[in-house]
């Protein structure tokens, strides 16, 4: 995608380049700055930086209201001391007290996948006992390593628990299911979510705005894409979703467990456990003992001026329930990223406010002032996004917005020096200039001219200066200069134009003319031309072309007769077959290749039966257009690679490449002789005639050129002393 993005981004600076022209540096500016951007963020070198900002939003914002919906039993440190791991018994006993309290489900998020010490037949019969408890497993890839439920739970009071972690080793999206084979397995936050929900009469189905979305209530959930938010092509296996952790208000609980109230399982055994704390409530049963190190990191782990601090694996079960029923039940914001085209015209956005805003302000103060209004306001949009549940991009349109301001005010500074230095130097240069120099203002009048250009228009600076083209000139040549003067002002680059002007005496000369534009430090534009008198030049290049075009049809013409010579000298004038001469040289050519290439060459000889007779009956002008169309048909039985040939009279002779055995040059005289045996009309009258083809293959039969035809030639006597219309090889 990095690769697709940057390709589109330079043809629309490529498309551009006229614009900067016009003026519009803050486009091409602000284009140039969001490309180096966007090639950092997809090469996920600012990945870091927003997730970094993504953790201070979620600090940043105001504390919510308490559910009262989750209560957590935690096993802690004095629950351990009591023996570790715990006893199926004590298990049995935790679960058996808390459903006396009637809660809507129990979590029990500890792995009992094997029986432990006593108990195990108490811990079977609450299982069986207790449609409302989820156990855990971990889920792993088919052919890896992973943790089984309790076998006394069915499927449906089992969720796995896996947790995925970004690259800084924290938690910021929760998995809902996972696909393992054919097998859809759901998370146990999700598990015991759906468990609370059913008694609201809310069950999962579809969104009717993309059927493959999951929908709870007042909730969509949006599947986590592979680049949503910072995320540079992150795993999205399995149905994600970005977690916007609550911030529930804290009473006396400690930071990390803000807003879930905790008991611990000593106090539920001990019967110390208000009924209003489990009573229509979700239970979460895990371990909250630093000593376990099952601590997870999220964005309420850590600040910018203090150090990360885990929260408990249960806690994070909790809040990610509490997320799911309170975005079901009370339409809390879900977390959802933009679609890559939003966060590109986002980015693109500040980019040109900041080029906009540097380019058209200019004066320090006020422009400070706009710069640090425009990032306050910049990352006032993106927190209040967030809180309304969006997570769009801060970090590159931070980069993009400063970057613009950075390059644009750079500019200014760079060109504001340049131009003092070029009317400095313009100056200089018409001052010394032996060359024809006029300066124009915006108004096309003349301010500033040298002496070579009133001496070459006829008239004294005095007469010009403050006057335009118009009124000196013919109508038809100050068309053309203020043609070329609005070009070079529209592009701002310079042009360079070969043009006629008639001087005060009437003569008229040929110029080139070169133009550029100038701006002093108060944004006032000149136009600076310098003037060739190039009419001799002019003269004698028209000269020059005039003996070149000679020259060239004299060599064409040459070129067109060598072409005939060569023609006349290889190919028989009557049937346009290559003659003789041809016909050796190609052979040669063809043996020596043979020779290379390891291959057959086959070599026909070939004399009419019956020629003689047209001759005398039809005469000799009948013969020779017999012999044009015996020429047509041997060629049209051939491949493009071999060769005819006329030796002379009713001779002709063949050349076979590269054929692969002797069968193949049978197969190919069976073929002629067939369309030479085919009636000819010639003015009316219908004769035919035949042939008699002598074949010899090269190397088998000879291994020169001479002796090859010589062979074909013994070999088509024979054939005509067995009968004509036939062949035979040597």
């Amino acid at each position: 995608m990095g690769q697709q993005l940057s390709k589109h981004l330079v043809k629309l600076i490529l498309g551009l380049k006229s614009s900067f022209s016009k003026g519009h540096r803050e486009l091409i500016i602000t284009f140039s700055v969001v490309f180096l951007v966007l090639v950092l963020r997809y090469l996920g070198l600012l990945q870091s930086l927003e997730l970094t900002i993504l953790d201070q939003f979620f600090h940043l914002r105001p504390s919510e209201t308490p559910n009262h919906r989750i209560t957590i039993v935690a096993i802690d440190e004095a629950s351990l001391r009591q023996g570790f791991p715990i006893a199926d018994g004590v298990i049995a006993e935790l679960l058996q007290k808390l459903q006396a309290h009637q809660p809507r489900a129990i979590g029990l998020d500890i792995y009992r996948d094997v029986p432990i010490k006593y108990g195990y037949t108490e811990l079977v019969n609450a299982y069986q006992s207790m449609p409302n408890l989820v156990g855990v497993e971990l889920l792993a890839p088919e052919g890896k390593q992973r943790v089984l439920a309790p076998p006394q739970l069915n499927r449906q009071q089992v969720g796995f628990n896996n947790i995925l972690y970004d690259p800084d080793g924290k938690v910021r999206r929760s998995l809902l299911y996972w696909h393992i084979g054919n097998q859809a397995h759901e998370s146990f936050a999700l598990k015991l979510a759906l468990l609370y929900l059913t008694s609201e009469g809310i069950v999962p189905k579809g969104a009717a705005s993309n059927p493959q979305y999951l929908q709870l209530g007042k909730a969509v959930f949006t599947r986590f894409q592979g680049n949503d938010g910072a995320y540079v092509a992150a795993d999205a296996k399995g149905y994600q979703i970005l977690s916007n952790f609550p911030k529930p208000k804290c009473d006396n609980a400690t930071e990390n467990n803000c807003g879930y109230h905790q008991v611990t399982m000593a106090e539920v055994l001990a019967d110390k456990v208000p009924t209003s704390l489990i009573k229509d409530r979700i239970v979460l049963i895990g371990s909250t003992a630093s000593s376990i190190k099952e601590g997870v990191f999220i964005p309420y782990s850590s600040r910018l001026m203090a150090g990360a601090e885990p929260i408990p694996g249960i806690v994070l079960q909790a809040y990610f329930v509490d997320q799911l029923i309170s975005a079901a039940l009370d339409g809390r914001p879900l977390l959802k990223a933009w679609p890559d085209f939003w966060e590109h015209l986002w980015i693109f956005a500040w980019s040109y406010i900041g080029a906009a805003t540097t380019w058209r302000i200019r004066r320090p103060l006020p422009s400070i002032l706009t710069v640090i209004f425009s990032c306050l306001l910049l990352v006032l949009s993106a927190y209040l996004a967030f809180l309304s549940g969006w997570w769009i991009p801060l970090i590159p349109p931070l980069l993009t917005f400063s970057g613009a301001v950075t390059w644009i005010t750079y500019h200014l500074a760079y060109m504001q020096e340049e131009l003092k230095r070029s009317k400095e130097f313009l100056q200089q240069i018409i001052n010394t200039i032996a060359d024809p120099i006029f300066v124009k203002n915006e108004q096309r009048q003349w301010i500033v001219l040298n002496q070579a250009y009133c001496q070459l228009i006829g008239y004294p600076d005095t007469v010009l200066i403050d006057k335009s083209d118009v009124d000196f000139f013919p109508q038809h040549e100050v068309d053309v200069f203020r043609q070329q003067d609005e070009l070079v002002l529209w592009t701002q680059h310079p042009q360079e134009n070969e043009e006629e002007f008639t001087d005060a005496y009437g003569k008229t000369h040929l110029i080139a003319t070169k133009r550029s534009l100038h701006k002093d430090a108060a944004g006032n534009f000149y136009l600076v031309g310098v003037i060739r008198d190039i009419t001799q030049r002019k003269l004698m290049e028209d000269e020059l072309r005039r003996t070149a075009a000679e020259l060239f049809r004299s060599n064409h013409e040459l070129k067109l007769k060598e072409d005939r010579l060569r023609y006349l000298a290889y190919h028989d004038s009557l049937t346009g077959l290559p003659n003789r001469k041809f016909f050796a040289e190609q052979l040669q050519e063809s043996i020596n290749w043979a020779h290379d290439n390891h291959l057959l060459l086959g070599v026909f000889f070939i004399d009419l039966d019956g020629f003689k007779q047209v001759n005398d009956t039809l005469g000799h002008e009948m013969g020779d257009r017999l012999l044009v169309i015996i020429g047509q048909r041997l060629s049209n039985s051939l491949r493009a690679s071999d060769t005819v040939a006329r030796l002379g009279g009713d001779e002709f002779t063949v050349l076979l490449r590269a054929i692969p055995h002797q069968q193949a040059a049978a197969k190919v005289a069976e073929k002629i002789l067939a369309s030479i045996t085919e009636p000819i009309v010639l003015s009316g009258y219908t004769t035919k005639v035949s042939a008699s083809i002598g074949i010899t293959i090269y190397p088998h039969a000879g291994q020169d050129a001479d002796t090859l035809i010589k062979q074909a030639d013994v070999a088509m006597y024979r054939a005509k002393n067995l009968g004509k219309n036939c062949y035979e090889f040597f």
